[in-house]
């Protein structure tokens, strides 16, 4: 049974994963200090009799092993010698951390796949490792891949809270029957504001929370972000990468969040710095959200690649980016409407990151003002969501497309309580994890 206070959702995945009769060695990602490691060693030692964790990056044996081939058999007889134990494949876990580090044993998943499936093979790495490993082929289609990232707000709930009744509520009830915990909700969502969702901040929120604890670990993590840039990114765009990483908070605290290259340099152009935010996507450090030149489904088939929106992959860095005053990041009431609702965007693209899976897009109309801030999909319908940090709900855009398109079902996430409107439904920014939810309930 999983009763870390830190509960991660994912969890049910590795669990759906374990239990699987097609079961492949997995692959967890994820961008540095999201808790990868952790989640795995939590998930080994509760769901199996053994836990075996081989360390990449500090055991240099485990190199060595992989390097004389991918006979598994002889693979297995090597790790039982580096343990001194056998290893009895149906109640053991074999984990393999930072295996970036070491691309043949990445390269060897493919082999445990084919040759021995009767082993529990799990293994994690950064995004950046993974991305740019070399001299050997990623298993493609040999293993089953998840992707880790920060804490969204309902996991945010549950770590703050030692029974998880808010927690099971935010994520259970109907959206409607949420507002009964608004205030308690809203208090909750301006801390995860500050806090954001990297493991670290969290656990230190838990424990003592001390706001400068926390901003001091945010600032370490984007130290060590920068530190990876410099370590890792070729020579030839180190530079380039730096200027689009360093860039970002001017990005994203503009009225209009489209990225513009001219906010990199005087005469920056597309090609030049394009490398580099792919770069920076490869790593998971942003993410990107892409136009689509015209509203229908798949949105995939319309999208625009030469206009798109750059988030940072937590919250919580970002206010240590832009060192957004502490004080109004805890205690005022007005934070959610504070850097012309930016905040509140990257927020509620955090929130659907985690949950939406087959793309999220933004849409402006050609020849107009016009913006939708998300467009998603559901099998049949368009969900376009207008995020609405201040207390005018006006909501021009979002009305505009209704009228343009009348199959879709339009979304508003705002301050305001939950409610349905002839065309709409208000879903409250807590509830921002909920918006597909609130579409299928308002869907005949």
């Amino acid at each position: 049974m999983y009763t870390g206070i830190m509960r991660r959702e994912l969890y049910q995945n590795l669990l759906a994963w374990k239990q699987s009769k097609y079961r492949k060695p997995l692959v967890l990602k994820g961008a540095r200090q999201t808790g990868k490691t952790w989640l795995v060693k939590e998930f080994g030692r509760n769901e199996f009799q053994n836990l075996y964790v081989f360390n990449c990056d500090k055991t240099p044996e485990i190199a060595d092993i992989f390097s004389r081939g991918y006979d598994t058999t002889r693979i297995i007889r090597d790790l039982e010698a580096l343990l001194g134990t056998r290893i009895q494949p149906e109640n053991s876990l074999l984990f393999f951390d930072e295996i970036q580090q070491v691309p043949t044993a990445l390269a060897a998943l493919k082999y445990f796949c084919e040759d021995a499936p009767q082993y529990y093979v799990a293994s994690a790495g950064s995004l950046l490792g993974l991305a740019i490993h070399e001299g050997v082929s990623y298993p493609v289609g040999k293993t089953d891949e998840m992707t880790l990232y920060p804490l969204t707000f309902p996991e945010f709930v549950m770590a703050s809270e030692s029974g998880g009744i808010r927690y099971r509520k935010l994520c259970a009830d109907a959206v409607g029957d949420l507002d009964t915990l608004r205030e308690s909700f809203m208090d909750l969502l301006r801390q995860y504001y500050f806090t954001g969702g990297m493991p670290e901040a969290v656990q230190a929120y838990v424990d003592n929370r001390q706001p400068s604890d926390i901003r001091a670990i945010q600032k370490t993590i984007i130290a060590d972000y920068t530190l990876d840039i410099s370590k890792h990114a070729p020579k030839e765009i180190l530079g380039r990468i730096h200027q689009v990483w360093n860039s970002i908070p001017q990005q994203l605290v503009k009225q209009n969040r489209k990225f513009i290259y001219g906010d990199i340099q005087k005469g920056a152009r597309a090609k030049d710095f394009e490398p580099a935010i792919q770069w920076l996507i490869d790593a998971g450090m942003v993410a990107k959200v892409s136009r689509v030149r015209k509203a229908g489904i798949p949105l995939k088939y319309y999208e625009d690649f030469n206009a798109f929106k750059l988030f940072l992959s937590d919250l919580g860095l970002m206010g240590a980016m832009v060192d957004a005053p502490i004080s109004q990041l805890v205690s005022q009431k007005n934070i959610f409407t504070e850097y012309k609702g930016s905040f509140s965007e990257q927020y509620v693209f955090q929130q659907l990151q985690k949950y939406i899976s087959n793309g999220i897009f933004y849409y402006s109309a050609e020849n107009s003002q016009a913006e939708i801030d998300f467009l998603l999909q559901t099998a049949e319908h368009l969900v376009p969501v207008e995020v609405k940090a201040e207390e005018n709900l006006r909501a021009k855009s979002l009305r505009q497309f209704a009228s343009q398109y009348p199959g879709s079902r339009p979304v508003r996430v705002s301050m305001s309580p939950f409610r349905k409107e002839t065309w709409m439904v208000n879903v409250p920014l807590y509830a921002a994890s909920r918006i597909m939810d609130a579409v299928r309930e308002e869907v005949p």
